[in-house]
């Protein structure tokens, strides 16, 4: 095996194969899409016009919601690192912790995770519905019919009633993620914590979440593309409305390139959503290399 590891020209031609498919499947598709970027077409052979950096200078023109958009993801990914990450993070930590059920809770957990998107944005379509959805059944049952609205439909809940389902959909992602990183902690190093007489939050603070710290960049990373990739959920619950409030910037993308047939315009947000995403896994690695070099 050594012999054969060592063999450069052996490992070059099997490496070969899957480079190129690499290069097929992702690098040859990015490059048409910023050469797209730079023309004003509308799909049609013999119709691209060259216009330079003109689209991505127009990518924060309000005409196309796109500021919108990127504010929503904004907002977005600050609650899933603030508020998605932390409650995946103490439902690890308990349950980690040998809790009777452990395996039932993990699943319970989970299921968000492996339902279908679609299936999810039906079902709480039918939660937040003005008539007989049961959250405003609820509301009324407990004398809060003040409280009852059109939460996809009102102004003022929608945003918050969108993304409170995306974040509890990938809760469970993340609480999985971590559990198993907890799980490998070898038990000795609780032991002689408990031993010099440290208590449960101190194991957590001092010994848990630093060794899992890893994982916890991992899910921070995922997180944060996940925001600036969204789009199954929020067009299932509201395909960007009402009156474009809870646009993303993938929705808006699909509006300009599939409704109103401009490649060259939605090319650009695409490389756009691309580059921020580089920019931000660059940024969130740089980050939580400093806090793992305090530990």
């Amino acid at each position: 095996m050594d012999k054969f590891l060592g063999d450069k020209k052996a490992i070059a031609v099997f490496s070969l194969p899957a480079l190129l498919f690499y290069i097929g499947l992702i690098f040859i598709p990015i490059g048409f899409a910023v050469y797209y970027s730079l023309l004003d077409w509308n799909g049609r052979a013999g119709t691209e016009v060259f216009i330079g950096l003109k689209n991505y200078l127009n990518l924060f023109s309000p005409a196309d919601f796109f500021p919108t958009a990127l504010k929503n993801a904004a907002i977005l990914a600050v609650l899933s690192v603030f508020v998605q990450i932390p409650i995946a993070l103490l439902l690890a930590l308990v349950i980690a912790k040998n809790t009777k059920f452990e395996g039932f809770f993990r699943s319970v957990y989970f299921i968000p995770v492996i339902i279908s998107t679609t299936v999810l944005g039906q079902l709480w379509q039918k939660i937040y519905h003005a008539n007989f959805g049961v959250l405003n059944a609820f509301l009324e049952a407990i004398g809060l019919e003040s409280w009852t609205r059109g939460w996809l439909a009102d102004p003022n809940t929608v945003l918050g009633a969108l993304f409170f389902v995306m974040i509890w959909q990938y809760i469970g992602y993340h609480m999985l993620l971590m559990y198993s990183q907890i799980k490998s902690i070898p038990t000795s190093l609780y032991e002689a914590a408990e031993i010099d007489g440290a208590n449960g939050a101190q194991l957590a603070l001092k010994i848990t979440i630093p060794l899992i710290m890893p994982m916890i960049k991992v899910c921070v990373t995922f997180s944060i593309i996940g925001c600036m990739k969204t789009f199954d959920l929020v067009w299932v619950l509201t395909k960007g409305g009402p009156y474009h409030l809870t646009e993303v910037p993938t929705t808006v993308m699909f509006d300009v390139i599939i409704r109103q047939m401009r490649f060259g315009a939605g090319s650009a947000m695409a490389i756009f959503i691309m580059g921020v995403c580089l920019v931000l896994t660059l940024l969130i690695m740089r980050f939580f290399k400093v806090e793992n070099y305090e530990y």
